[in-house]
C-alpha cells in the first residue's frame, strides 16, 4: 500500500511583487485505493493544492510537507514526481502542436517505466483504452489536444491515466465542460484505472454530479485555503442541498 501525506501545507503565489498566501495549513492523507473528493467554492485553494502536488513553479510552498511513501515530494522535480507515481489531470489541458498523441503516450510510458513498452502489446492497449473512452482512433495521430474540444481533451487526460497507471491521481475539475454522456464515460475510465492498479484518487470538483459515478470514501470542504469540514459521502449530499453558504458566512 502507498500513502500520500500532506502536512500543514502553506502555499503562496506572487503577483505584482506581492506574495499572497493561498493555502493556509492543509493536512490530508490519501492511501492506495481511496477516493478523496475536494469540494468548495471558487477561489478556495482547490486547484492550488493540485498544482502544488504536481510541482507547478507558479506556486511557492512556504511551509509544510508532502511525502509519498516517506519520500519528500517537494524535493523532486516535476518529472521525478511523475516517475514516482503522481499524475495530474489538468483543468485546462494544453495543446502541444507537432507532437502526436501516440508518440506522446509512448514516450511518457517509456520515461515512467524506464523502458519502452512492447510495441504489439502497447498498440493493443492504446486501441482498447481509446475504444473504452469512445475516442476515434484518428486522434492518435493528431497533435496533443490540438483542435480538441473540451470533452475530447478530458478524455485524453483519462486515456493517459489508464495507460500510465500512476499510484496517485489528482483530477482537477475533470468534470468541467462535460455533457452527461462524456461525464459518464470519463468517470468510468477513472473507475477502471483505479480497479486495475488500486491507485489513490484526489478528485477536485465544485459539483456532486461526478460523485454519482465516482464514489468518494472521504469528502473535504475547502474554504479560504483551509479544510473547513470533512466527512464521508453524506457530506457531498448535504452540500448538494445546502451549498457553501454556511461555510462562507462562518469565514466572513
Amino acid at each position: 500500500m502507498s500513502t500520500l501525506e500532506i502536512r500543514d501545507l502553506h502555499v503562496a503565489i506572487t503577483a505584482d511583487d506581492v506574495q499572497k498566501e493561498i493555502l493556509r495549513g492543509v493536512t490530508l492523507t490519501i492511501n492506495s485505493g481511496e477516493t478523496h473528493a475536494i469540494m468548495g467554492p471558487n477561489g478556495s485553494g482547490k486547484s492550488t493544492l493540485a498544482y502544488s502536488i504536481a510541482g507547478h513553479p507558479k506556486y511557492t510552498v512556504t511551509s509544510g510537507t508532502i511525502n509519498l511513501d516517506g519520500e519528500d515530494v517537494l524535493a523532486m522535480s516535476v518529472d521525478e514526481r511523475a516517475r514516482a507515481g503522481l499524475f495530474l489531470a489538468m483543468q485546462y489541458p494544453v495543446e502541444v502542436p507537432g507532437v502526436t498523441v501516440s508518440n506522446f503516450l509512448r514516450t511518457a510510458k517509456t520515461a515512467i517505466d524506464g523502458e519502452a513498452p512492447k510495441l504489439r502489446t502497447w498498440v493493443k492497449d492504446v486501441k482498447e483504452a481509446m475504444g473504452n473512452l469512445r475516442m476515434d482512433p484518428v486522434f492518435a495521430e493528431r497533435g496533443v489536444n490540438e483542435g480538441f474540444s473540451g470533452g475530447e481533451k478530458k478524455r485524453h487526460e483519462i486515456l493517459q491515466l489508464e495507460l500510465l497507471k500512476p499510484r496517485f491521481a489528482v483530477l482537477d475539475e475533470t468534470d468541467s465542460g462535460l455533457d452527461v454522456d462524456a461525464l459518464r464515460i470519463v468517470s468510468e475510465g477513472v473507475n477502471r484505472a483505479q480497479e486495475a492498479s488500486d491507485m489513490g484518487v484526489l478528485l477536485i470538483t465544485h459539483y456532486t454530479r461526478i460523485l454519482r459515478y465516482i464514489k468518494p470514501d472521504f469528502v473535504h470542504v475547502f474554504v479560504d485555503g483551509v479544510i473547513a469540514e470533512e466527512g464521508g459521502p453524506e457530506l457531498a449530499d448535504r452540500l448538494e442541498d445546502e451549498g457553501y453558504d454556511r461555510f462562507l458566512t462562518a469565514a466572513v
